[in-house]
């Protein structure tokens, strides 16, 4: 009997637990329940984002309207920034599995042919003896092949035209800085790092040959005028030159790794090495090419002449201009001061353009509405393309100021057209086995520059009450 009643009691106990659970998921949205861990299409990801985005916006509205009865907002704000991650992360595995997709689609994606099949012999067989140096630098027959693979390596770059390879030679010995990476490894990583580092993606990349490298830009076009048949011909006024001069610095990684796993034949040295010295790489670029300061590295984009409000007709060569928010330390209450950037933008570099910001901005520029109360922001809704803003693409770059007093938070623009990254061919690894006793440190280097190209392509959002 007393078996019974405390049966009994459990039940009940667990009947009301699960009634009280029932009703709290009624109240919350289908965001908060768990996703299956895995999206399996860039279609499903399509779906769920415009599901999710539908949502968003039926929350949002429902925010406005408490403002406007002076309720409190509190509750909703919390349910849109959990929407905000939501959408972030089905974003973020439709770009995932759009990248997959592409690598797929490439010739040779499942015979190896992107990557063996592209290299001369003596290429590949400069990585095969580099692996064995790596695994086993003390032994003076690794050492031996891999300076006479080297050798031949080079006069195939001297004997063929088409190789560019004398550029990326062994430096010395390896006390005196190192050996080139094999070009496949060297390739691999610089697609990574093009990858990870959104500014990489939208900005315009040369291979130089030097740092000492000047590029001249034609500022506002050579003079012209009007004739008519018999007309004499007047001196035109020339072209307006500006000299684009990168500063450079060095990039460098330095994964290491256990002496027992270069022992192991299972342990996969060169996957690790692309993996850990591109991701490494492409995180300090990507900070640099928004900020860097250009002592002993890229000058960033928000790191030139402080920006003024002055326009494009007036305003000396090399520097930003801005719009501000209209509020000391927020976003604009209306969409007038975005509508203000695109169209200060000229339209030539119009067509290009798109928008630059952090993740946590665009959880603010998705709650824009026009005057015909249609959201501002448009989630990605069509395989390969991105998110949209007043109708132009959007990329996110973590490295963007927050939304402070005076900051600059948000820019847009063609960013080829206005900034230039210049990568200095050759790259460089050295082994270090002495500093961490254990361990083998590998350092991974390269130069790298950066520096604004056009400033009348890129228009900047200021924090500022004017």
């Amino acid at each position: 009997m007393k078996k019974n009643i405390i049966g009994a009691t459990l039940v009940a106990t667990m009947a009301l637990h699960f009634a009280a659970f029932q009703a709290k998921a009624a109240e919350l949205p289908f965001y908060e329940q768990r996703d299956d861990p895995s999206i399996k299409s860039v279609a499903e990801a399509i779906d769920k984002i415009a599901t999710a985005f539908e949502e968003y916006k039926h929350t949002n509205d429902q925010r406005m309207e408490a403002i406007k009865a002076g309720k409190s907002t509190e509750a909703l704000e919390a349910k849109l920034a959990r929407m905000d991650e939501h959408i972030e992360s089905m974003t973020d595995a439709k770009s995932r599995l759009e990248k997959m997709e592409t690598k797929l689609a490439r010739p040779g994606a499942f015979s190896g042919g992107d990557r063996e099949q592209r290299e001369s012999d003596e290429s590949i067989a400069y990585k095969s003896a580099f692996f064995d140096w790596i695994r086993a630098p003390k032994d003076s027959g690794c050492e031996q092949r891999l300076s006479q693979t080297f050798k031949a390596l080079e006069s195939k770059a001297a004997a063929d035209s088409r190789e560019s390879r004398s550029a990326q030679v062994v430096v010395g010995t390896n006390a005196a800085g190192g050996y080139a990476l094999p070009k496949v490894i060297e390739s691999a990583i610089a697609r990574l790092s093009v990858d990870i580092s959104p500014i990489r993606q939208i900005a315009t990349v040369r291979t130089v040959g030097t740092t000492d490298y000047h590029e001249l830009f034609d500022i506002n076009g050579a003079g012209f005028e009007w004739l008519g048949e018999g007309d004499s011909r007047n001196q035109t006024n020339t072209a307006d030159l500006a000299e684009i001069v990168p500063t450079f610095g060095m990039a460098s990684a330095k994964p290491q790794a256990s002496e027992e796993s270069l022992d192991d034949l299972f342990f996969n040295v060169e996957d690790w090495l692309i993996t850990s010295a591109g991701e490494s790489m492409a995180g300090g670029e990507g900070a640099a090419f928004i900020s860097g300061n250009g002592v002993k590295k890229p000058t960033g984009i928000l790191s030139g002449p402080a920006p003024v409000a002055t326009a494009d007709s007036s305003r000396a060569f090399g520097t930003l201009q801005y719009f501000a928010s209209g509020q000391a330390a927020a976003l604009p209450t209306t969409q007038d001061a975005f509508l203000d950037m695109v169209y200060g933008v000229r339209a030539r570099y119009r067509n290009n353009a798109q928008w630059l910001t952090s993740k946590a901005v665009l959880a603010g520029l998705r709650k824009y509405k026009d005057s015909t109360n249609q959201y501002l922001w448009q989630p990605a809704l069509t395989a390969g393309q991105p998110a949209t803003f007043l109708g132009y693409g959007i990329t996110e770059a973590e490295d963007m100021p927050a939304i402070a007093a005076n900051s600059f938070p948000l820019a847009f623009g063609d960013f080829k057209e206005g900034y230039l990254i210049c990568d200095k061919v050759g790259m460089r690894i050295t082994r270090d086995e002495i500093t961490t006793p254990g361990f083998v440190k590998f350092y991974v280097r390269r130069r790298v520059g950066g520096k604004l190209r056009n400033t009348q392509a890129i228009k900047l959002l200021k924090i500022a009450a004017a």
